[in-house]
């Protein structure tokens, strides 16, 4: 070995000891999997969105918009009042 091929060994050992060797890191393949789900909950929610947009429900009828006729003949029963 060359001189300074021992001198960067002996430089790098301690930052090599200073690595925990029971610590675990995701690394690439952690990164790909997190992106790969990021991508289809996008895709998810961009589904999801084209899919409420064409829901047609109809809608209750606003109470207030009612004549006074017709909340008498819900209070009576459904009868109508003649006269």
């Amino acid at each position: 070995m060359s001189a300074s091929a021992s001198l960067a060994i002996t430089h790098l050992v301690p930052l090599a000891k200073e690595l925990d060797e029971d610590k675990v890191t995701p690394g690439v393949l952690g990164f790909i999997v997190f992106a790969v789900m990021a991508l289809a909950v996008w895709a998810l929610m961009k589904s999801m969105n084209r899919h409420m947009g064409r829901v047609d429900f109809p809608e209750a009828e606003d109470p207030e918009s009612r004549s006074e006729g017709d909340t008498e003949a819900v209070a009576s029963g459904g009868k109508k009042k003649n006269g």
